[in-house]
């Protein structure tokens, strides 16, 4: 018997291996196909499943072995639009189109993933294709409904540019809500009524479109730094300054979020020293560059004007011609309504800084206040804030209407005082309701009032008012219609 060298017997000893793995190659080679169909049926399984993240991984791996599969490429975006992932889902549709035009629900869904986001000439180009391909009659139905909607879209969008450029801020933000409520995920209509929120004074609202759009578009440095700005004027240092350092993150070089970059750090260093100052009941050193803003801080951080006012007071004790605590406290003054003490404050502030812009201002502003306020303040005529929004406005009116409507009074005298009053009210809703004649008042200028409005249209209104009593005996009999 011939003996075998133990180094051929090792190797003889790997053969039975090597030919189980030479079975296994060609099996999985053979078993390609049935392999990627397996990934597909399960995928579609789990899916139906609700098991996103799974379905989602076989989809992935049906379309690494096949990528030329367009239903892989459909299912995995029918995964990325239940994942709330449409961002994924629309490179997958395209995908799909690019492989089989014909494909109608492909088309269908990727309209209306273009119409969500604000595209609306590729949405519509979309629709248009389907309706051409011979569609089901639910395709069909569907396509020509989308059409439509982008259509009437098309002109709210023109609209409300219109009325933008014309200032007329409540209505381009009406047509801006019927916009967005369709294109959910257009950032420029959520921009542009941001703008529309900053004109009117809403600010939350603002923020709110302005942070959704600085999501919807990864790169938006834009939103970002208006966010930063929004916060700095409210006073809100530390969140001004997370919102201008998530801008330079995305461009370390942008020149406007560097520059309120360092005007933020430095306001944000002034006020944390003031806070610690005011907890040791202590007066705020006053930084010329951002006094006052400093001050709005105070105000709104500590909720009491009349801490303001002391503080400055106590500055201005031991230094009675530092100009910037003077502005300072004339400000608190307005905030307070105290304008006989602003006009003195700013006065006094001009004695020693002549050509000082902001000084010249405030006065004039100060002095229309009073004489304003010596007036008619529709804002008091409702019970509301200056800062009152449309909707405040509107529910003091319609409460106050009811409350004074003449009808509700039948002693003569009682009458009369009701119909003056009810007037008053109608004009007070009139002037705050409408953004030119609330900003006109604001500065000082009674819109109604034919002295101060001199050859304006809301005159004639005015005068027929004084000149007229619609309750009168036999001249009207209606119900007011509180809208």
């Amino acid at each position: 018997m011939v003996a075998i060298n133990p180094v051929v017997h090792k190797i003889l000893s790997y053969v039975p291996f090597l030919l189980v793995l030479i079975d296994l190659r060609y099996e999985g080679v053979c078993g390609k196909d049935g392999s990627l169909e397996n990934h597909f049926e399960m995928g579609k399984k789990l899916l139906a499943a609700g098991q996103l993240a799974d379905a989602l991984s076989h989809f992935h791996a049906a379309i690494d072995g096949d990528p030329k599969n367009y239903m892989a490429y459909y299912r995995r975006a029918t995964v990325y639009l239940a994942m709330g992932k449409s961002k994924s889902a629309l490179p997958d549709l395209s995908k799909v189109i690019e492989l089989k035009p014909d494909f109608t629900s492909a088309r269908l869904q990727r309209g209306n993933l273009l119409l969500k986001q604000g595209r609306l000439d590729e949405a519509e180009s979309d629709f248009k294709k389907v309706l051409n391909s011979n569609p089901s009659d639910k395709d069909e139905e569907e396509a020509q409904s989308r059409l439509k909607t982008s259509d009437e879209i098309q002109r709210w969008v023109t609209q409300s540019r219109v009325n933008f450029d014309r200032k007329d801020y409540i209505t381009a933000a009406a047509q801006l809500d019927l916009i967005i409520e369709t294109c959910v995920w257009d950032v420029s209509s959520r921009e542009l009524r941001a703008e529309c929120f900053i004109q009117m004074g809403e600010m939350g609202k603002a923020i709110s479109d302005l942070t959704a759009a600085s999501k919807l578009k990864s790169d938006n440095t834009q939103a970002f730094y208006k966010l930063s700005t929004i916060y700095y004027h409210l006073g809100d240092h530390e969140m001004s300054l997370n919102e201008v350092r998530e801008c330079l993150k995305l461009d370390p070089d942008h020149e406007q979020c560097y520059s309120h970059y360092k005007q933020v750090k430095k306001l944000n260093k002034h006020i944390q020293s003031a806070e610690e100052l005011i907890q040791q009941q202590r007066c705020v050193p006053v930084c010329p560059c951002v006094s006052l803003m400093s001050l709005h801080v105070l105000v709104q951080e500590q909720q009491d004007v009349s801490r303001a006012i002391t503080v400055c007071s106590e500055v201005l004790q031991s230094d009675p011609q530092n100009v910037n605590v003077l502005k300072d406290r004339a400000e608190a003054y307005l905030l307070d309504e105290q304008y006989e003490e602003a006009i003195k404050d700013y006065e006094t502030a001009r004695e020693h800084s002549e050509n000082d812009r902001q000084i010249k201002e405030g006065l004039e502003k100060a002095q229309r206040l009073l004489k304003q306020s010596q007036k008619r303040d529709y804002y008091k005529i409702l019970g509301i804030k200056r800062t009152a929004q449309k909707k405040e406005i509107v529910k003091a009116y319609r409460k106050q209407a009811q409350q004074w409507h003449p009808d509700n009074f039948q002693d003569p005298v009682e009458k009369k005082k009701a119909e003056k009053k009810f007037i008053d009210i109608v004009q007070a809703k009139e002037v705050l309701t409408d953004p030119e004649m609330r900003q006109k008042f604001d500065n000082g200028e009674d819109p109604m009032d034919p002295e101060s409005q001199q050859g304006g249209h809301h005159q004639n209104f005015h005068s027929g008012f004084q000149g007229f009593n619609p309750f009168s005996s036999g001249q009207f009999n209606f119900k007011f219609n509180y809208q």
